[in-house]
């Protein structure tokens, strides 16, 4: 199939790329990097159905989010990444109709289901809804472009719509590159876990999920794509730590992260995403049960030094 693919730079981007042409997919990027086939803004409409004017594709993959490492603890630097999930899935909806897509998978994140502590029992796509209305501004706007992307691609007439909600990811490219960045930098402290615990995924194993999701998958249907161990925030990026060989990261009291108040927000918040349906339904299944294997198999998969 001819796959449009929007975020192709970004680490899951790049690692589905790398799995829809190994199952035989012929892939083309947009966005603004050069390293796109396609270059457009996606958040200008006239350049978006520019780039793919007389083209053709079977699957529109929007997987463009403007998120990396420090740049996620504030409520500002989320501004752009909203914009791609309103705007942006607009315009490529619009595009999606303009190349006579039949297929359109959106990227989506746990946090989707509303920051805070939801509790140590699982949550499945049924049990609880997707972007609940709270009473923070300021986290309301990031939850309510979550919810916002996913019901406009439901809703688009003429296309076969399927979510795929994803946990934390960690991997290639992900932890040996940010997260061990941020550690050396003594950058990436922790709070006190308190039995809270969150989601995480491979972004290989999301990316997989990518290309079932294109291949397969009910319209209409969110996925859940999370690993079977939640775990503490602060225990994965101990083992990280340790596994890299960085600087273990400072332990912090809760209320020194005031000034940064979506990484507050994160670190205090519960989510145990339950996959089963990805599992049963798509052919889904985690490499590693949990993150804290995922992160050792990485580490020593590292070149030796000479």
């Amino acid at each position: 199939m001819k796959v449009l693919l929007a975020g192709a730079s970004g680490v899951l981007g790049r690692s589905a790329t790398r799995q829809l042409a190994a199952a035989g997919h012929e892939v083309s990027g947009l966005g603004r990097s050069a390293t796109n086939t396609l270059r457009a803004d996606l958040l200008d409409a006239d350049a978006v159905l520019g780039a793919v004017d007389g083209l053709t594709f079977d699957v529109v993959i929007h997987a463009a989010t403007a998120l990396q490492g420090e740049s996620m603890a504030r409520h500002r630097s989320m501004e752009t990444t909203n914009a791609l999930r309103t705007r942006g899935t607009e315009n490529l909806l619009a595009a999606a109709r303009a190349t006579g897509a039949r297929r359109f998978v959106v990227e989506s994140m746990m946090f989707g289901y509303g920051y805070g502590d939801h509790g140590t029992g699982l949550i499945t796509e049924e049990n609880t809804p997707f972007g609940p209305r709270g009473t923070d501004a300021g986290l309301e706007r990031h939850v309510g472009a979550m919810r916002a992307k996913e019901r406009m691609a439901f809703t688009a007439e003429g296309l076969e719509a399927v979510s795929l909600r994803f946990g934390f990811f960690y991997g290639a490219g992900v932890t040996d590159d940010d997260m061990v960045s941020l550690l050396r930098k003594r950058a990436l402290p922790v709070v006190a876990d308190h039995g809270r615990a969150l989601s995480w995924v491979d972004v290989d194993d999301a990316a997989r999920a990518v290309v079932l999701a294109v291949e397969s998958g009910t319209p209409g249907q969110a996925y859940n794509i999370a690993d079977r161990t939640p775990l503490p925030f602060g225990r994965h990026v101990r083992e990280v730590a340790a596994a890299f060989g960085a600087p273990r990261p400072l332990r912090v009291p809760l209320w020194l992260l005031k000034p940064a108040p979506l990484a507050h927000t994160a670190m205090t918040s519960q989510l145990r995403l339950d996959a089963s349906k990805a599992e049963r339904e798509l052919g889904w299944s985690p490499t590693h049960d949990d993150s804290l294997t995922g992160v050792r198999t990485l580490a020593n998969a590292r070149p030796a030094a000479v």
